[in-house]
């Protein structure tokens, strides 16, 4: 998670990284913000192309963030001991999910009659053992989970990355069975589901991280062979899902097809960050993604907000309307409330570890 959504040092970042994860981190927004509109009654039906993309976008952006943090789970390991680096998931990932699981729950709690959510006091239970009932968050739990038992199985099992890979693919045919059998396995069921693309991560790290190769990653040539792959396998995934009435059709019927299609999405959207950072384009897209953790703990607040707003007040109903206003604001504002945050001393709302001084502000001091 360290690299997936905070990732390293400032001044040593790699561009197509944050590209990746500004992808990623839109497309959750999109998928948050599009269901909590339709959940809260505002009819959708005349928009289909908008649940069409919903649904595409649904294929590939998670494995994608798994993908992202295997790959650095090399690095942080040659930084950091076993104990050091659990300590440190610890504050980057499992504290920001329990504090702001909490933050969540107990305003919807207190706003039971606004907002779509049903809480009751089950639901603070729920954080430790059904995440997904605590809307976004499980993410975050689900990839602590993923890598402490990666790095635990790596260092004290001395598990090879060949072993680790299948590892994952049995955890993740298993997690194919209990769906498809509706057997409930709370947090366990992530970890299984996930562990495979943490593991594919590691396994590709060499070479994503090997800089000589990026003028083949970012060329052209590349990103059009992969595009018609790419979009064979959406429209595949669309409307295989839409005829049996499910988002989850194929990922729970057709567990190795889903795979193929979600690396083959993940391949195209690393293919185009490698583009973006040749160019340097779409910068708002990497500033997304460099506050990609920010954004994702308060992103259902802020929407949640600005569309009772637009609906109860403003009386707004157009569905792409209100997309286009909440998205851009689920962006911005998380990461004006972080910024505000750092400003004020408050960082211990996103994690135990205390910032750095920034050397220019040691300056000042003197």
């Amino acid at each position: 998670m360290t690299q997936a959504l905070t990732g390293s040092a400032k001044g040593n970042r790699l561009a197509w990284i944050d590209y990746a994860r500004g992808i990623a981190i839109i497309l959750v927004l999109y998928r948050h913000i599009f269901e909590g509109i339709t959940r809260s009654g505002v009819d959708a039906a005349e928009y289909q192309w908008l649940e069409n993309a919903n649904i595409i976008f649904y294929s590939f952006r998670m494995p994608l963030f798994f993908i992202l943090s295997g790959i650095f789970i090399a690095k942080s390991l040659a930084k950091r001991d076993l104990g050091g680096l659990i300590r440190n998931k610890f504050s980057i990932l499992l504290y920001p999910y329990l504090l702001w699981s909490f933050i969540q729950i107990t305003i919807q709690f207190a706003l039971s009659g606004y907002v779509n959510a049903d809480r009751s006091w089950a639901d603070y239970g729920y954080v430790f053992l059904y995440p997904r009932r605590i809307d976004q968050f499980w993410y975050l739990y689900a990839l602590f989970n993923v890598t402490v038992l990666y790095i635990i199985a790596r260092e004290r099992l001395k598990m090879k990355v060949g072993a680790q890979l299948a590892l994952g693919a049995v955890l993740y045919m298993l997690s194919s069975y209990v769906s498809v059998h509706k057997i409930d396995l709370g947090f366990l069921y992530d970890i299984c589901h996930y562990y495979v693309f943490f593991a594919i991560g590691e396994l590709v790290a060499d070479k994503m991280l090997d800089q000589t190769k990026y003028p083949l990653y970012s060329s052209w040539k590349v990103f059009l062979v992969m595009l018609p792959v790419f979009v064979i396998g959406q429209w595949y995934f669309l409307q295989a899902n839409l005829e049996h009435g499910s988002t989850l059709y194929v990922e729970e019927y057709q567990p190795i097809l889903f795979a193929v299609i979600a690396l083959t999405g993940c391949a195209s959207m690393l293919s185009l960050s490698f583009l973006l950072q040749r160019y340097d384009a779409l910068k708002p897209l990497k500033i997304a993604g460099y506050h990609s953790l920010y954004i994702y703990v308060s992103h259902v607040l802020v929407a949640s907000a600005a569309r009772m707003v637009l609906v109860k007040i403003f009386g707004v109903t157009s569905v792409p309307v209100l997309l286009a206003i909440c998205l851009p604001l689920a962006v911005v504002v998380p990461i004006l409330l972080y910024k505000f945050a750092m400003r004020i001393g408050a960082w211990w709302l996103y994690s135990l570890e205390r910032p750095a001084l920034k050397p220019a502000a040691s300056l000042k001091m003197k």
